[in-house]
C-alpha cells in the first residue's frame, strides 16, 4: 500500500503546464464579450445604412458637366434612347400644321370707313376745322425736312381739286369701299397670340361674326397691321390719284384697329398639345461598341450627359441579381473593414467614442447622414462641403488624429458611391487635412472662417495640379471646378462658424471660444462668489494661473483648467465662513462643531458646487473639474484632530477614516489633476514664513509625492516626466508671485 499520491512522469508534468493565452486567443475571448459584440452590431447597422443610401449594389454614374474623358466613351450594352431634338422638331412641324381660328367682326372698319369720308366731305366744303387737313398729313421722314406752311396750303390745293364735284367725292367713297372690302372680309391683325407651344405662324383661319359655319384660310401678313403697307397697297390700287391715296393713309393708319379675335385660346391650347402628343418619339438604336464621346472633349452639354445617362440605366436594367449581390456585398464589406480599422485605432489611440454606446451611436449616425448628403450633393458637384463639417465637427469633439483618419475613409466611400476617380478622392482628403490640422485651437469666431479661406486656396491649387497631371487644358471647365471646390471649402467654413454652438452642445465638448465666453468675470456665479466670499474668488484666481501655465507645460488645455478653477470653488459661496480663506481674526467657527461634523461642512462645498454648476448649465467639462478637484483625499486636519480626541478620550467611537474623506472622483483628465495639485500647492503654500524657493520647490515636491502615493493620479493618465514638468511650472509660478521686494526707506515729512 503506497502511502503517497501517483507521482506524475515528466511528458504529464509538461502537459499540464498552462501557458497565458496568445494574442488570438484574447482577441477572440474579446470579440465574444457582450458589451463588444453590440458595438460591432452597431457598425454593421450603420454599414447597412451607408450601403442603401448609396445604392452599393449598382454602379453610380461617372459622368459629370465639364468631364474630359481621357478615352473614348463607347457603349457597353445595346439601347435605345428618344432623339429629343428630333422628336421636338417633328413636333415643332406638327404644331406649325394648326391654325388659329379667329372672329372677324367688320364693323369697325365700317365706321372707321364713314368717318374717313364725311372727314374729307368737310375738308372738301370748306366747313371743317383748319386742323382737319393736318391728320392728313404725310409723315415725316427723317433727312428730309417737314412742308412748310406754303406747301402744305398747295397740298390742300391738289387734294380739293383732285375730289371737286360731287361725282369725284361719290367716287371716292365708292373706291374708299372697294379698298375696304377684302380687310373687312378677312380682317386686321396685331400679332399673333404669344402661347407657350406655337401654331401655324403663316396662315390663319378667320370665320365672320354673322357666319359662325365658314372659315377661309388668310395668309398672316396680309391680315398683320404691322406698317399698314398692306391697306396703303389697296387705297393705291383703289383711288385714282396716288396723292389721294398717301393722304388718305397718313389720316387712317393710326386709327387702324385689329378686328380678329381668337376664339378660343383654351381649345387652341388643347389641340397644339394634342398635335404634339400625336406624333411618335424619335427613337435612335446604339448597339455595343458604338462611339458615345470621344475622348479629350470635355463633356458639356446636356444632349451628351442625357444619351451618357441612357446607356447607364440600359446597363443597368441588363445587370443580373447575382450581379448586384456580389457588388453590394463587396461595398459593404470594404465599408465595415474600413469600420473595424477605425474602431481598432480607437481602442488603442482614442477611447472616447467607444467608451460610451451613445457616443459611438452618435457617430456613425453623423457618418451615415454625412455620406447621404454628400450623395444627394452630388448632383450640384458640392459634397466637398459636407465632408468638411464632419471632418471640422470631428477634429472639436475629439482629436484632429481621428478626424484624419474619419475622412479619409469617407471620402473613399463617398468617392466609390458617387463614382469618381483617384482626382476626386485626393482633392477630398487633400481639402479636409489642410482644414482638420487648423482646427487646433478656436479662439475667435473668424477662425473658422479663415480655416475655410486656407482650405479653399489649397483646393483650388489641388484641383488645377491634379487636373494638369491627367491631361486636362487650362481653360473654363478646369478653373470652374477649381473655383467650385474653393467655394465649399469656404461655404463650410461660414457653416461650421454658425454650427458650432449646437456641436458643443451635441458632442459635452467646450472650444477655447466658448471657455473664453464662460471665464467672463460678468458670468452671474463668479459675480455671486465675490460678493459672498472676495477670498475664495482671489484663490481661484490664482490657483487658475498657476494651473494653466502648467498644463500648458504638458501640452493640456491650459485655458479649460483657468475657466475650470475659477468655479472650482464655488460651493464655499453657501457657507464661505467655514473656509479659513474667509474667515476673520476672530475664532473659528469650526470650535464649535465636532469634527466629523466641521468635515461634512468641508466635503459638501463639492456638490454644492456641482449643483449649482447644473442650476446654471455649465457645461460638463467644468462640472467634472468641480468634482475632481480634490478627488478622494483626506481632510487631514479634521481628521487628525478627531485621533487626538480619540487618544484623549478611550470611550469615544472609532474614527472612521471615510468619513473624513471627499466624495470624488479620482482626477479622469490631466487638466483635472493639474487644478487638483494646483489648488493645493496654492493653498500651502500660504502658510510659509519665508517663502524662498527652496521652500517653495520642497512644498510643491511634497505635495505632489503625496497626491502621487495617494493614488490621486492614477486615473489621470498623468505620467512621471509630465507630473516634474507640472512640478517646475508651479515652482515657477510661485516664485514669482513671492518674489522678493526692496524695502524703500520711510519717506520724511516736508
Amino acid at each position: 500500500m503506497t502511502i503517497g499520491g501517483h507521482k506524475r512522469t515528466r511528458s504529464e508534468r509538461v502537459a499540464a503546464l498552462e501557458l497565458p493565452p496568445g494574442q488570438w486567443e484574447r482577441a477572440w475571448k474579446g470579440l465574444r464579450r457582450r458589451d463588444v459584440l453590440g458595438r460591432i452590431g452597431l457598425a454593421l447597422l450603420a454599414t447597412l445604412a451607408i450601403g442603401a443610401v448609396i445604392r452599393a449594389w449598382d454602379p453610380p454614374f461617372a459622368f459629370r458637366p465639364g468631364y474630359v474623358p481621357l478615352r473614348n466613351v463607347v457603349a457597353t450594352v445595346p439601347f435605345s434612347r428618344e432623339d429629343s431634338r428630333a422628336t421636338e422638331a417633328d413636333r415643332d412641324r406638327a404644331r406649325s400644321r394648326v391654325l388659329y381660328l379667329y372672329v372677324q367682326d367688320p364693323e369697325p372698319l365700317r365706321q372707321l370707313r364713314a368717318e374717313l369720308v364725311t372727314t374729307v366731305a368737310a375738308i372738301l366744303s370748306g366747313d371743317g376745322k383748319p386742323t382737319l387737313w393736318d391728320d392728313f398729313q404725310l409723315r415725316s421722314t427723317p433727312g428730309i425736312a417737314a412742308p412748310t406752311p406754303r406747301e402744305r396750303q398747295e397740298q390742300l390745293r391738289q387734294f380739293q381739286e383732285a375730289l371737286a364735284g360731287d361725282s369725284h367725292l361719290a367716287e371716292f367713297e365708292k373706291d374708299t369701299e372697294a379698298a375696304f372690302a377684302p380687310f373687312e372680309k378677312r380682317g386686321l391683325l396685331e400679332s399673333l397670340p404669344q402661347l407657350p407651344e406655337r401654331g401655324n405662324q403663316r396662315e390663319i383661319l378667320v370665320q365672320q361674326a354673322d357666319q359662325p359655319g365658314t372659315a377661309q384660310r388668310v395668309r398672316v401678313d396680309d391680315a398683320r397691321i404691322g406698317d399698314g403697307s398692306a391697306v396703303h397697297n389697296s387705297l393705291l390700287a383703289n383711288l385714282e390719284s396716288n396723292t389721294v391715296a398717301n393722304h388718305v393713309f397718313a389720316w387712317l393708319r393710326p386709327r387702324l384697329m385689329a378686328t380678329l379675335s381668337l376664339k378660343d385660346e383654351e381649345a387652341t391650347r388643347r389641340a397644339l398639345q394634342q398635335a404634339a402628343i400625336a406624333v411618335e418619339p424619335v427613337v435612335r438604336k446604339y448597339v455595343a461598341g458604338q462611339l458615345l464621346v470621344r475622348a479629350g472633349q470635355p463633356i458639356d452639354s446636356e444632349e451628351e450627359i442625357a444619351l451618357l445617362q441612357a446607356e447607364y440605366r440600359a446597363t443597368l436594367a441588363q445587370r443580373a441579381a447575382g450581379e448586384k449581390l456580389a457588388r453590394g456585398a463587396a461595398v459593404v464589406a470594404m465599408v465595415f473593414a474600413m469600420f473595424v480599422l477605425c474602431g481598432i485605432y480607437m481602442r488603442y489611440r482614442q477611447r472616447g467614442p467607444l467608451a460610451s454606446i451613445r457616443r459611438l451611436s452618435m457617430i456613425l449616425l453623423l457618418v451615415v447622414v454625412t455620406v447621404a448628403l454628400c450623395r444627394w450633393a452630388d448632383q450640384w458637384q458640392v459634397e466637398l462641403i459636407p465632408l468638411m463639417l464632419f471632418g471640422m465637427t470631428v477634429a472639436i469633439a475629439y482629436r484632429q488624429e481621428m478626424a484624419l483618419l474619419l475622412c479619409a475613409v469617407l471620402a473613399l466611400v463617398v468617392v466609390v458611391a458617387v463614382g469618381q476617380g483617384l482626382n476626386e478622392f485626393l482633392l477630398m482628403v487633400g481639402t479636409t487635412t489642410t482644414a482638420n490640422l487648423n482646427m487646433a485651437r478656436i479662439r475667435s469666431r473668424s477662425k473658422l472662417i479663415y480655416v475655410g479661406l486656407f482650405a479653399g486656396g489649397v483646393a483650388v491649387l489641388l484641383t488645377l495640379g491634379l487636373g494638369i497631371i491627367q491631361n486636362q487644358r487650362i481653360g473654363a471647365p478646369l478653373l470652374t471646378d477649381a473655383v467650385r471646390a474653393a467655394s465649399c471649402a469656404v461655404a463650410s467654413g461660414f457653416l461650421m462658424t454658425g454650427l458650432l454652438p449646437f456641436i458643443e452642445r451635441l458632442f459635452g465638448v467646450l472650444t477655447d471660444l466658448s471657455l473664453l465666453e464662460l471665464g467672463d468675470v460678468a458670468h452671474p456665479l463668479l459675480q455671486e462668489l465675490i460678493r459672498r466670499a472676495p477670498s475664495t474668488y482671489n484663490h481661484s484666481v490664482t490657483v487658475g494661473s498657476i494651473a494653466e501655465a502648467a498644463a500648458e507645460s504638458i501640452g493640456a488645455r491650459g485655458l479649460l483648467v483657468r475657466v475650470g478653477a475659477y468655479f472650482h470653488d464655488i460651493g464655499k459661496m453657501l457657507k464661505p465662513g467655514y473656509f479659513i480663506e474667509n474667515q476673520g481674526p476672530g475664532a473659528s467657527r469650526h470650535e464649535a462643531l465636532v469634527p466629523a461634523m466641521s468635515s461634512l461642512v468641508i466635503v459638501a462645498h463639492i456638490k454644492d458646487g456641482s449643483d449649482l454648476a447644473r442650476q446654471h448649465h455649465l457645461p460638463q467639462p467644468i462640472i467634472d473639474l468641480i468634482e475632481q478637484h480634490h478627488g478622494t483625499t483626506l481632510v487631514k486636519f479634521f481628521y487628525d484632530r478627531a485621533a487626538e480626541q480619540k487618544q484623549a478620550d478611550p470611550n469615544a467611537g472609532d474614527v472612521d477614516e471615510s468619513t473624513y474623506r471627499y466624495p470624488g472622483p479620482k482626477p479622469q483628465t490631466k487638466e483635472a489633476a493639474v487644478l487638483m495639485l494646483a489648488d493645493n500647492v496654492e493653498s500651502a503654500s500660504r502658510t510659509l514664513v519665508d517663502p524662498t524657493p527652496a521652500r517653495i520647490e520642497s512644498l510643491v515636491r511634497e505635495l505632489a509625492e503625496r497626491r502621487l502615493h495617494g493614488g490621486q493620479f492614477d486615473e489621470s493618465g498623468l505620467t512621471l516626466r509630465e507630473l516634474r514638468t507640472i512640478e517646475r511650472s508651479m515652482v515657477k509660478s510661485l516664485t514669482s508671485i513671492y518674489h522678493g521686494r526692496l524695502k524703500y526707506p520711510d519717506q520724511r515729512t516736508a
